[in-house]
């Protein structure tokens, strides 16, 4: 191996594989073998017979589409707010002077210390888990996005300038195309944290939900099914990342230059 030297899309299909089968061996190991308490960490075969009875008798892909909706209404509803603000930051210094000092500040705040609030304001409902989800992610989407933005390369800016743009034309023609693979591969690494948000925010005062099944399953010390539901995160996280790679991609050609 050499330091940086890129490996062949088989290659690293073929490791990313690997690991996860050396994984599941190591789990298969430590739980078939009896080095570990079966009450404390299910075995994988009783881990998919956990989930296949989730799946067919208790109606875990309701749970399932109703998380989902949470992770993405919730964040999409912070990325409409996040992404303008964040490129009025980046673009416009004096706006930067005005917010960052309360969005750096804000950025700190872990989500789930609203919850409690967030419950005595908007109950248990629906409302709730997305306004979780909005404060988690809302601050950290406009900083970045506005640090992307302030970065653009500033001869781009002064090219556009001396072509006779306006402030309008800088915006939508240099900094927005400039940035936008950057803003995208942001919104991706959030989309990430935002599936904490909500399985935090569904351990708490909900009925439904993936966190909902895995702190009933704590109470019935079902550890297959608990882990059965961070693996479906997992997966629906794993399958999301890959789209939004997708969709970059195929968006912004540019950005593979």
């Amino acid at each position: 191996m050499t330091p940086l030297a890129p490996v062949s899309n088989s290659a690293r299909v073929l490791l990313g594989i690997s690991f996860f089968v050396l994984f599941i061996a190591l789990w298969a190991l430590a739980t078939l073998g009896g080095f570990v308490s079966k009450t404390f960490l299910a075995d994988p075969l009783t881990m998919l017979a956990d989930g296949w009875s989730l799946l067919t008798q208790h109606g875990f892909l309701t749970d399932i589409g109703v998380t989902i909706w949470r992770v993405v209404g919730g964040f999409v509803l912070a990325a409409l707010v996040a992404v303008p603000l964040g490129i009025l930051m980046g673009t416009f210094k004096p706006i930067e002077a005005l917010l960052e000092p309360f969005v750096s500040f804000a950025r700190y705040l872990p989500a789930s210390a609203f919850i409690p609030l967030l419950i005595l304001w908007a109950g248990i409902g629906e409302m709730q888990k997305l306004l979780v989800i909005f404060i988690g992610s809302v601050f950290q989407i406009i900083l970045m996005v506005a640090v992307t933005v302030g970065s653009v390369r500033r001869d781009l800016v002064e090219a556009a300038v001396t072509l006779g743009a306006r402030n309008r034309g800088i915006v939508l023609r240099v900094l927005i195309p400039s940035s936008a693979p950057a803003v995208a591969e942001i919104l991706r690494l959030v989309l990430g944290w935002a599936w904490t948000y909500v399985i935090v925010a569904e351990l708490i005062g909900s009925s439904s939900g993936i966190g909902h099944m895995i702190i009933d399953s704590q109470a019935l010390l079902a550890t297959g099914q608990m882990i059965f539901g961070i693996i479906v995160i997992g997966v629906i996280g794993l399958i999301s990342d890959f789209l939004f790679k997708a969709a970059n991609r195929r968006l912004f050609p540019w950005s593979l230059a």
